[in-house]
């Protein structure tokens, strides 16, 4: 079994240091050459909506595959074994959702955001403010993901494990410092390169993702003849489980003799996962408005088609990287270098280099892969914060408190002050959450906008009847009972220490006050939102059925959609 070595040479660190500082380098380029071509707030929301299909797959792709994706679910079939390959199943099968039922509609809809959507028929004000809280907080959720991979990842890269120290640095420190870097690049990304530049990161990290993650996974089946029963085998007898490791059971639906409650939630908290899955992708905030950046609803329709191409491929190449983790590195090292998993892929990379080429080139593959990492954190965080500072600017800036009057320049000059804040907000929350799964803490996002958005967005395409009223209470409804369960869980207090000392709920152990027994509150908060939403319409008069069916003659067509939506 081949674990990480205590302390990287010299060289080593300067290999890693290297490729970062190229990687660094070359997306700020991108940014400063985005940064000239960005001049409207078209530019700078939705990139002059001139991205061809292939163009828009290729970053959907790289803004879908997270860390979540690469450091979380790797990292969770390596220490669960069969119950960590779910998460990607369940992301895989949401596209279904986004490519069926919103994609082709949202982009005729809409403008910028989907606020646009929403509101179009309804009293601006109060549902821009409610789209705009939603979004912000689906965001920071799914940014707290990608800051805390970020932050696993720099301790590992410098070789810093508990009680040692780094240029001064402790583990705990340099995780800090990972997740300020992330924070400050991203908020330069997005102010200065605006969606166009957000976009070619995000084409350039899908394709270093995808070679990284083909090699990675090529280098291992090699090592086991491309037998890939072979491979699982040694990955179950290396785990702590046995051959139960290649069957449910290890970290969902649970069977706990004797305890028939337990067996029971345990097996309700697989169903609510999956149900936040499928359904929260179609109601993501940075994937949303990725349709507003093509010309048609034509392209649209292509470029998910190329990122259901894409993001299956990448999490067919998962499961390998997962077992592998499992087989090469081992339980123990992993959980010794982060409890939650998130450093598994990079730990695994290193493995397969010594195994091929000795310490050197292991060395070698840590940076490489590292880096792909990196380049995947800040893609996604970069496509956060706009999804974010375009909906304060856009939606809650100019259309609440400006009445719609504010120009295009005073738009995205508040955007780029959004981003700022955005920014620093996730920064301090993400020092909190350092000790979670990444791919956990993308299930909650995925939940709050399963609760939130979707209901809200199909009523609106959908329901003659649906008014203002509706579309606040549903939004509101499907918010505060998602994160009210999520706080009142296991996830924030309540879980004690793993046999490591770490704290598994976010609070210490000594903290108690959890009393919803699921860990994702899909199961509860989405029946929530959409009931929310449909007593909400009944219990007012408000209808507007010209304005429907405006609204699906421009869903259908696309007629319209390039002009502002007007408040009335």
């Amino acid at each position: 079994m081949i674990t990480l070595a205590a302390d990287d040479t010299a060289q080593e660190r300067l290999i890693t240091v290297i490729l970062f500082t190229l990687l660094i380098a070359v997306t700020l380029g991108v940014t400063v050459w985005a940064s000239r071509r960005t001049r409207s707030a078209t530019d700078f929301h939705s990139g002059g909506r001139g991205f061809t299909g292939i163009q828009n797959g290729f970053a959907i792709g790289g803004d879908y595959m997270s860390a979540a994706s690469f450091l979380g679910i790797a990292g969770m079939i390596a220490l669960y074994g069969y119950d960590g390959f779910l998460y990607s199943i369940g992301f895989l099968v949401a596209w279904l959702v986004a490519l069926l039922l919103v994609a082709e509609l949202l982009r005729n809809s809409g403008r910028f955001t989907m606020a646009d959507v929403v509101s179009y028929r309804m009293r601006q004000r109060p549902v821009r403010t409610a789209a705009s809280v939603s979004t912000l907080t689906v965001s920071i959720f799914y940014l707290l993901a990608q800051m805390v991979g970020a932050g696993a990842l720099v301790a590992l890269l410098l070789g810093i494990e508990e009680g040692d120290t780094y240029l001064g640095m402790s583990a705990e420190t340099a995780r800090v410092v990972g997740i300020v870097v992330v924070g400050i690049l991203m908020v330069v990304y997005v102010s200065f390169g605006g969606m166009t530049g957000t976009t070619w990161v995000q084409i350039i990290k899908a394709v270093m993702l995808m070679g990284g993650a083909l090699l990675v996974t090529l280098l291992v089946l090699a090592i086991y003849d491309f037998d890939l029963g072979a491979l699982m085998n040694e990955a179950a007898d290396s785990s702590r489980a046995g051959d139960a490791f290649l069957e449910p059971g290890q970290r969902y639906g649970v069977e706990v003799a004797g305890d028939a409650w337990q067996t029971m939630v345990n097996k309700l908290d697989l169903i609510s996962l999956g149900l936040a899955l499928v359904l929260g992708t179609a109601g993501l905030p940075h994937i949303l408005i990725r349709f507003y950046t093509v010309p048609d609803s034509k392209t649209a329709r292509t470029s998910v088609n190329w990122a259901i191409g894409i993001i299956g491929t990448f999490y067919l190449l998962t499961l390998v990287l997962g077992f592998g983790a499992a087989a090469l590195v081992g339980h123990e090292a992993i959980t010794a270098q982060n409890g939650a998993g998130n450093t598994a892929a990079p730990q695994l990379a290193e493995a397969v280099g010594d195994h091929f080429g000795g310490s050197f080139w292991g060395a070698v593959m840590l940076a490489f892969i590292a880096a792909v990492a990196f380049a995947t954190i800040l893609s996604t965080v970069a496509g956060l914060t706009i999804a974010s500072s375009s909906s304060l600017a856009h939606d809650f800036y100019n259309s609440v408190l400006r009445g719609g009057k504010a120009s295009g320049e005073e738009e995205v000059r508040v955007a780029r002050f959004a981003a700022m804040g955005v920014g620093a907000v996730a920064i301090v929350l993400s020092v909190f959450a350092q000790n979670l799964n990444v791919a956990f803490l993308v299930a909650l996002a995925f939940a709050i906008a399963a609760s939130a958005n979707l209901p809200v967005i199909l009523l609106s395409l959908f329901w003659r009847r649906f008014n203002t009223r509706g579309a606040v209470a549903g939004i509101y409804g499907g918010l505060i009972s998602s994160v009210g369960l999520v706080f009142f869980s296991p996830v924030v207090s309540g879980k004690g220490t793993d046999a490591a000392g770490n704290n598994l709920s976010l609070f210490p152990a000594s903290v108690d006050f959890q009393w919803f027994p699921l860990e994702n509150p899909g199961l509860v908060s989405i029946p929530v939102g959409l009931l929310c939403a449909v007593i909400g319409t009944l219990t007012s008069r408000e209808s507007d059925d010209r304005r429907f069916a405006t609204l699906q003659v421009r869903a259908l067509t696309g007629a319209g959609a390039e002009r502002a939506t007007t408040a009335h």
